[in-house]
């Protein structure tokens, strides 16, 4: 009998996602109503044990969450929605080098339309249409959270709070280009593990992802922005790591590596880590020159670490740090709305300079 193992809620109003994790692989179907609004997942018979997670809470278009018994031995999981809702899209997504677990993948929107029935073997077969290209999907991850508050400013500002007020900025700037899709590694002040915002990145199969931090160092007459992308070193440490710990189907998207043996693998994932380390290393250096039109910029502003949300292996991945918030002048800047706006500008810029070249 499958064990559920966890349950989380991502996104906002617009687009809300939901994560259900299991031991094994299960069957399900759902349908969705419209009085009262909500998403009906029916399921098999499992052990309900989901772990507690800072993103177990129902948000977004989900308002409350409650498990039923069917009379077919069958289970249903009834969310209840804000509003009329649909599937926008619907994954089972096998274990991988970020989850050891199935999950079972479900996006819902707004609709205005009347109950409808979606993964159904007697529902209607949709007619053909011609869809257009998927959008790229912009990771932000707003660094630090919860009982982490990162660094602290000379006027009392924590890093988390600063850092979160920059990605929800930046997510809605890039929506409003109509050109990508956007996911938050956090919404809200919570704490998530460094490991956990890689693993919702390639959950959410990230185009990009831009982790976003502000400094903080003893000499207070230090300012000014920095972009950092995989050191070698540990882009080399990690492979052999990932080729010796993590499960091999999906360690690369699309790339099943599990009859392969450590070195082959390590080989493997080293090749696929050096396109993804030459894009970040791209796109890390027309951010720089972005920012440098709106923000100082360090002496050495392009920097190398080993830091783990650089550590993706298949997701082009950059941490930005935004400025030092133990000088006084970079504090002021960045507590101002207006030059976080200038500075989600050129981000925003940045990454579509990075995706122009990509197609030229």
């Amino acid at each position: 009998m499958p064990q559920a193992t966890g349950l989380r809620f991502g996104g906002d109003a617009d687009r809300t996602r939901i994560v259900l994790e299991a031991d094994r692989s299960f069957t399900y179907s759902l349908r969705t109503d419209t009085e009262p609004p909500r998403l009906l997942v029916e399921l098999p018979q499992m052990l309900w044990n989901p772990q507690p997670d800072p993103l177990s809470r129902p948000r977004g278009l989900v308002r409350s969450q409650r498990l039923d018994t069917l009379p077919t031995q069958r289970m249903q999981l009834v969310l209840d929605a804000t509003r009329p809702i649909r599937v926008a899209s619907t994954e089972m997504l096998r274990p991988s080098t970020d989850s050891r677990s199935f999950r079972l993948v479900v996006e819902i929107e707004p609709s205005g339309e009347t109950a409808q029935t979606a993964a159904r073997s007697d529902a209607k077969p949709p007619a053909p249409v011609d869809l257009p290209p998927a959008l790229p999907v912009i990771v932000l991850d707003a660094g630090h959270g919860g009982a982490d508050p990162g660094a602290i400013g000379v006027d009392g500002t924590q890093e988390k709070a600063l850092t979160l007020a920059m990605a929800r900025r930046l997510r809605t700037m890039l929506e409003e280009t109509g050109r990508y899709r956007v996911v938050l590694t956090r919404d809200s002040d919570v704490f998530l593990p460094l490991r956990e915002r890689l693993r919702l990145a390639r959950e959410a199969n990230g185009t990009l992802f831009v982790s976003l931090h502000a400094d903080a160092i003893g000499k207070q007459h230090t300012r000014g922005a920095s972009v950092y992308t995989l050191s070698e070193t540990a882009s080399d440490e990690e492979a052999a790591r990932l080729a010796a710990t993590e499960n091999k189907a999906d360690i690369i998207s699309g790339t099943d590596l599990s009859g392969t043996d450590d070195v082959v693998a390590s080989i493997l994932i080293d090749l696929a880590q050096r396109d993804t380390k030459n894009k970040s290393i791209q796109f890390a250096d027309i951010l720089s020159s972005e920012l440098a039109q709106v923000t100082p910029l360090l002496r050495r502003h392009r920097r190398f670490a080993g830091f783990a949300v650089l550590k993706s292996p298949d997701v082009p991945s950059v941490l930005i740090e935004l400025g030092y918030i133990s000088n006084a002048d970079d504090a002021r800047n960045l507590g101002s709305p207006a030059y976080r706006e200038k500075l989600a500008a050129s981000i925003v810029a940045g990454i579509d300079r990075y995706f122009a070249q990509l197609k030229s």
